[in-house]
């Protein structure tokens, strides 16, 4: 073969090129179908997400039936079963102070003491016109006295006579005058010394040392409070008060004690409604001779009521108001929500008893505001747990 017949011949290509090329294109062809299936699984679990994540998460309550007994749940405060503030009866200066805030004291222990130099000053003058009075009397008396014995004699008129008599009678009301003064202050230099009108405690001291007292003004020099007993004041609304009785007992718990609980007693009722909170105040007392409760604070009281047969107690959470009315929304086939009218029996604050729901209704806790009836929802416990669906309590039932 000549070399320009060699030169037109088209060159060999290798065998190894064209695996090599084939095993490339297989490659290429498996990234791009993994890429595709990547994808598509991520639309279906994203477009299963969201399908999901739409349906609303609802918690179920089963209704109990109205007791035979419901405890009413009621804010009261607590307060002394006596308390007085002491205020100052004389004029002077804070000698010392003998109890501070939280000290035990008997009836008539003495509290503190006042320095009165004006009250000393007015004691010692009114002891003088005492004096000074009770001789112009003595005199006025001897005097009336001789002028009467010489009106018989004609040397002396009549009138004469009656200006004595007068003068001595004036002189001795004088005297009673400035007796009752001298008592007067006698009694109020006896308030020098501040005393506990009874026993209990010093819930407030409002002065010190040196300081200036007026008498009957500016604030109460000691507060003195009896807490052996406490008084419980409670707004109970107008609707319960047929069955409030005098002597009934109820319990209290206060939030230092948490699951401790103190047993009260209802001692008046005001027998009248106000227009302010449309309730009756009730007052109940308790015992605290232990001084565990504390005059002034919350407490949070349960006062047991005769219940009744008829409806069944739900969460006052349970409600929806609207525009149609009073609702409860319950389970319903293929977990839809559906709505029920329903009656208030009766408030107890915490729970309600309504009328309305039949027996085995599911009644969905603290509702969506967007729910209306016929919504898909997804039952939960509580912590987010998925709750047993509307087919599985009926294939549970069936079986």
């Amino acid at each position: 073969m000549s070399p320009s017949e060699s030169a037109r011949r088209p060159p060999i290509e290798p065998r190894g090129l064209r695996v090599a090329g084939i095993v490339g294109g297989a490659v290429l062809l498996g990234i791009v179908a993994i890429g595709l299936t990547t994808r598509a699984r991520s639309n279906s679990e994203l477009r299963a997400w969201t399908t999901e994540n739409s349906v609303p998460p609802v918690a179920l309550i089963d209704p109990s039936p109205a007791g035979s007994l419901a405890n009413l749940q009621l804010p009261g405060r607590l307060e002394a079963y006596s308390e007085a503030p002491i205020y100052a009866r004389a004029n002077g200066y804070l000698k010392r102070w003998n109890v501070d805030i939280g000290t035990p004291v008997k009836a008539g222990q003495v509290l503190a003491e006042i320095e009165t130099p004006d009250l000393d000053q007015a004691l010692a003058q009114a002891r003088a016109d005492l004096t000074k009075a009770q001789a112009d009397a003595e005199l006025a008396n001897s005097t009336a006295q001789r002028w009467r014995s010489m009106k018989g004699t004609g040397a002396v008129s009549q009138q004469a006579v009656n200006e004595k008599v007068g003068d001595a009678a004036s002189k001795n009301a004088a005297v009673t005058s400035a007796r009752a003064n001298l008592e007067r202050l006698v009694a109020t230099q006896g308030f020098k010394r501040v005393v506990a009108p009874f026993s209990g405690i010093v819930t407030a001291r409002n002065t010190d040392v040196g300081a200036l007292i007026t008498s009957g003004t500016g604030n109460a020099l000691f507060t003195v409070s009896d807490t052996s007993k406490l008084r419980v004041y409670v707004q109970v609304p107008q609707v319960y008060m047929p069955a409030i009785q005098i002597g009934q007992s109820a319990e209290l718990s206060v939030p230092e004690y948490p699951g401790r609980s103190f047993n009260a007693k209802i001692e008046r009722t005001a027998r009248a409604i106000s227009a302010h909170s449309g309730g009756s105040l009730v007052q109940m007392v308790v015992d605290n001779g232990g001084g565990l409760l504390l005059p002034g604070g919350y407490a949070d009281v349960s006062i047991g009521l005769t219940g009744t047969a008829e409806g069944a107690s739900i969460p006052a959470s349970a409600l929806i108001f609207n525009s149609d009315g009073l609702h409860v929304a319950v389970l319903g086939e293929g977990d839809k929500a559906v709505m029920k009218p329903v009656g208030i029996v009766r408030d107890l604050g915490k729970s309600i008893e309504v009328s309305g729901l039949a027996a085995g209704d599911r009644v969905i806790d603290s509702p969506p505001e967007s729910l209306v009836a016929g919504d898909q929802v997804r039952p939960v416990q509580a912590g987010g747990k998925p709750a047993a669906t509307s087919a599985q309590n009926d294939t549970a039932k069936k079986s």
